[in-house]
């Protein structure tokens, strides 16, 4: 009789778990991103060199469209130290549901990402939010930049198992 390893049964199964509760896989990915992809106007503005980080407390969700075009996005209203509440762009629509995401208005965090303006607008592009020292939703891989919307499913699956 053969003996069954339930480690490797427990991660075979994290892992689907995982994979089917992740939005933004190849299925659900529009062919047309809408302005999204990776080499895009929007995504040029994120430059990986220019990462900053800071604190703040969630605010909110809201729908933004960085350029004329675009298909619509996902951003954190986050209130930072000084009472000024910072766009923070998530992601497309199609990829970012704010449910999904774990962060709940009254949240502490920490935003990793790039500022820019974008219709007379200082805004963040996120990379990644943290609560806490165990929690952390990301949308950009760290190395350079890479949105997650355009990752393959193996990558994606990879990269949101790390940041369990």
């Amino acid at each position: 009789m053969r003996k069954i390893n339930y480690r490797t049964v427990a991660a075979g199964i994290f892992l689907a778990i995982i994979c089917l509760t992740i939005p933004g896989f190849a299925a659900d990915k529009p062919a047309d991103m809408g302005g999204w992809e990776k080499g895009g106007k929007y995504d040029k503005l994120y430059v990986p060199s220019n990462r900053d980080s800071f604190k703040g407390i969630v605010e909110g969700f809201k729908e933004v469209t960085p350029f004329p075009g675009m298909s619509p996005g996902v951003a954190l209203l986050v209130k930072d130290p000084d009472g000024d509440v910072v766009t923070v762009h998530l992601g497309p629509r199609w990829f970012v549901d704010p449910d999904a995401t774990g962060i709940r208005k009254g949240d502490k965090v920490k935003v990793k990402g790039v500022w820019v303006t974008i219709n007379h607008e200082d805004v963040v592009i996120a990379s990644k939010v943290s609560r806490g020292d165990f929690f952390e939703y990301k949308v950009r891989l760290t190395k350079d930049g890479t949105p997650f919307w355009t990752l393959d499913p193996k990558q994606l699956a990879k990269e949101r198992a790390q940041s369990q």
